[in-house]
């Protein structure tokens, strides 16, 4: 089959070069053409070389996703290797550019990076997750080529609980300014919204670098989506030398469009610099207007509006994208997660892309950002393979003491301005008992809702539970230095211990990780704490303690999306337990949580075998639930959408629906009776033998009228491979990325779930393939070639235009006995 797929980006990704820029200046894209060696260079003439232990690489850039995965490596990290690597590019900055200033911005390095600029080292910061930039001029030679060199040192591999990356793995811009130009990240909006009036609170910081003083005009504009100004300030400002300065003015507006979930309406704000009647510098902001307030009684409202945070936890990494950032990656996973009723992510456990939260603002996704999983003490890892030897203790806290301040206030500088971010983490789960800190309550039975082990009861020689709350109350001084308005939380493990100390007072809202069982306790007992679960299993208990519970005002499902590292025994690339798979496609574990979540009427039908005809064989839902093997189990929310067994064989069918009532048809014919929903495990099944055909499940509302529909279809054997969107997917140009998603079908156009045929994908012409990805966890082969199995039938592809526009790619899939697919694209 033949299919044309356009490589056309829209505007609004292109607007997410603008997010991502430090605020000031000129900001260009230096992704391309940089060179990379794998490993220590041990004197300056092997530095200068750029022979074959040298590669060219794009940005972004993530080596350790391209190395092979080995049992004897940490499972923390999905069993890839971290390492050493030298990045170098050149440059060339034109002689009449001698009065302007230079900078270069790194939106993140992992880790322990130090740049050097034409041989002189210009700065070394440690924390991987951080955004920062260096001002450059002093090193630069106009006119000249200069060799920009960045050396990352993740030698320390298992530095992290789960997967990080290595590498220069977000963008990298060259910055031009004006000696008197905006400070990084130095504009700073927030809008509150009484009755019907907005005021938006402008703060805007100068920089002068010259020697004499400066005169000049700060200009802001507030533009609607239809381009019009409804608001404008001008304020003169006088710089003496070598000085920087701060402005506040205030925009008010009648009537704003609010931002919401389902109406997430954005304003620009233009910052003009004029010096002398010329512009100097200029930078837009995205922002709106949006009332959020909390209340320990009755939770969390949006604009005046009850809500409940229908949350997930993500971790950074795409699958076989590793850590390298791409919006439209995450893009199409953001909408896919939105499609199933989340409404919130918490960015687990560090500040992420810029681009990600440029999304959540435009497509109306709540954000808690989030800062640290470690402080002053590291956490126990496993450095070889899965419980092996003895744990270490590899991570961040050797510079927490040095830059964790800082870092916390570059994440809050850099962010603050995203509508989407509603509050600010300061740590997670470094209150775990015995992991480092103790104290004397471990000492007594399990009793206050600890729900893990207490690794020996009290430790006298642990480090002291009771600093926990000296840390916090610094970190949330930072916090609100920088932003005063929004609240402070951090994602607490040890509740039992830690309410022994100053820690959850120190914050603004409490969330609880895995502690549904003293949400009401510690309502009563601490009646001014607002709650919330922070980290939440995907079991129904635990959303019913949401839901039946006012004065708790969301969760945050651990996770939305399969990560890796945090790796099981190995085979396996991470941890499983996301709604949607490493290639973004949809588990039955998400269609379950759209019945919970979404208002949308849905249904949608799994199946799996009954053991000896009783207890169903589900390993994972028996892991993520605790329930362990009973005779009276529970309805899976793991089940496959597969309608393929012996005939007459006992199956048992569940269909996760928001719909009141729920009947289930075979080839026509109702089997079984009509049955309502079931509250008490949110799933309605049935135990039926195996017939071939059609198995359909009808969602019914309370007249037994039918609202909506789902139906499986027994396949035959894989006959072809299909692309699945059509010919309609659009992405632009040089760097355009096409996400083709492919299916395993029969003869007669059936998906065949069952199918794991290997896909190997050729690409003629000016692209490069970026990856294949199944979402098979236990899949541990080569991810670095043009060959990989499909999982349930399924896979996404993800290929990079490199050409100029009007070129053509013929992209190719092909598997043995399979019929092949053919994809022209086309560069516009």
């Amino acid at each position: 089959m033949k299919k044309y797929i356009m490589f056309f980006l829209a505007a609004i990704l292109l607007s997410l070069n603008t997010f991502a820029q430090p605020g000031f200046g000129t900001a260009e894209k230096i992704n391309d053409n940089w060179r990379f060696h794998l490993g220590n260079i041990d004197d300056k003439a092997a530095l200068e070389d750029n022979g074959k232990s040298w590669k060219n690489v794009q940005l972004p850039h993530d080596w350790s996703i391209k190395q092979p995965l080995s049992p004897t490596l940490a499972s923390a990290t999905g069993y890839l290797p971290g390492g050493l690597g030298w990045y170098q590019k050149q440059v060339t900055i034109a002689k009449e550019d001698q009065e302007e200033k230079f900078f270069i911005y790194f939106e993140g390095v992992y880790n322990r990076s130090e740049v050097f600029i034409n041989g002189q080292s210009i700065g070394k910061r440690p924390n991987g997750y951080i955004s920062f930039a260096y001002e450059i001029t002093p090193f630069l030679k106009f006119g000249q080529e200069n060799k920009i060199q960045v050396k990352v040192d993740h030698t320390q591999d298992a530095d992290s609980r789960w997967y990080t990356g290595s590498g220069i793995y977000r963008d990298v811009w060259l910055v031009k300014a004006n000696p008197v130009h905006l400070e990084q990240w130095g504009v700073y909006a927030f809008a509150t919204v009484q009755g019907a009036n907005g005021n938006l609170k402008v703060q805007t910081t100068l920089n002068n670098e010259m020697p004499t003083a400066a005169k000049v005009t700060v200009i802001n504009e507030l533009l609607n989506q239809n381009g019009a100004v409804v608001a404008k300030k001008e304020a003169k400002a006088n710089l003496t030398g070598q000085s920087n300065l701060e402005l506040s003015v205030d925009l008010k507006v009648n009537q704003p469009k609010l931002w919401s979930i389902d109406e997430p309406n954005l304003y620009t704000l233009r910052t003009t610099v004029v010096q002398d009647g010329k512009t100097i510098d200029q930078t837009s902001t995205i922002t709106g207007f949006r009332n959020i307030h909390f209340n320990p009684d009755h939770g969390m409202t949006l604009n005046g509006k009850e809500l409940k945070v229908k949350g997930v936890c993500l971790h950074h990494d795409s699958g076989v994208l590793g850590s390298e950032v791409y919006p439209e990656v995450w893009r199409r996973r953001l909408q896919t997660l939105k499609g199933l009723g989340v409404n919130a992510i918490r960015t687990s456990h560090n500040p992420q892309a810029s681009s990600l939260y440029a999304l959540c603002d435009e497509l109306g996704i709540l954000v808690l950002n989030e800062a640290f999983d470690e402080w002053e003490f590291a956490k126990r890892k496993w450095l070889q393979g899965w419980n092996v030897g003895t744990p270490g203790f590899q991570g961040s806290f050797d510079y927490f003491k040095e830059w964790g301040e800082r870092d916390l206030a570059d994440m809050v500088k850099r962010d603050r301005n995203h509508l989407s971010i509603f509050a600010w983490s300061i740590g997670n789960e470094v209150d775990y008992p015995n992991d480092p800190y103790s104290h004397p309550i471990l000492a007594g039975a399990k009793e206050g809702g600890f729900t893990q082990p207490i690794f020996g009861g009290y430790k006298k020689d642990a480090p002291n539970a009771m600093h926990l709350g000296d840390i916090a109350k610094k970190l949330v001084s930072v916090v609100k230095k920088y932003d005063p308005y929004r609240p402070v939380t951090a994602g607490l493990a040890g509740v039992a211990m830690s309410n022994e100390t100053e820690y959850p007072g120190a914050l603004d809202i409490a969330g609880y990780n895995y502690t549904e069982s003293r949400y009401q306790t510690d309502h009563q007992r601490y009646p001014k704490r607002v709650l919330f679960g922070s980290e939440n299993r995907h079991d129904f208990e635990a959303w019913k303690a949401v839901r039946d519970n006012e004065h708790i005002f969301g969760q945050f499902l651990w996770t939305g999306i399969d990560y890796l590292g945090e790796s099981g025994r190995w085979p396996a690339r991470g941890f499983y337990s996301g709604l949607v798979d490493f290639a973004g496609f949809v588990k039955p574990r998400g269609y379950f949580r759209q019945a919970l979540w979404s208002n949308k009427p849905m249904a949608y039908l799994g199946t799996y075998p009954l053991k000896d005809g009783g207890n169903a064989q589900d390993a994972w839902s028996l892991l993520e639930s605790g329930q362990g093997a009973k005779k009276d189990i529970a309805p899976s929310m793991d089940a496959w959408p597969i309608w393929n067994y012996q005939e007459g064989q006992q199956i048992r069918v569940v269909c996760y629906t928001n719909a009141k009532k729920a009947k289930l048809e075979l080839n026509g014919k109702q089997i079984g009776k009509t049955k309502p929903y079931d509250d008490k495990y949110g799933i309605i099944s049935w135990d039926i033998p195996y017939a071939a055909g059609r198995l359909e499940a009808v969602g019914l509302d309370e007249n037994d009228k039918e609202i909506t529909r789902h139906e499986l279809q027994t396949s035959k054997n894989p006959y072809a491979i299909k692309i699945l969107q059509g010919s309609e997917l659009k992405v632009k140009g040089n760097k355009g990325i096409a996400q083709i998603e492919i299916q395993i079908v029969d003869e007669n156009g059936v998906g065949v779930e069952l199918s794991d045929n290997e896909i190997t994908c050729q690409i003629v012409g000016s692209a490069r393939l970026l990856g294949m990805e199944s979402g098979n966890n236990s899949d541990m082969g080569d991810y670095a070639d043009n060959r990989q199995r499909v999982f349930h039938g399924k896979m996404v592809v993800y290929v990079q235009a490199t050409g100029k526009a009007d070129d053509e790619v013929l992209v190719r899939f092909s598997s043995p006995w399979l019929n092949k697919a053919d994809l022209k694209v086309k560069v516009f």
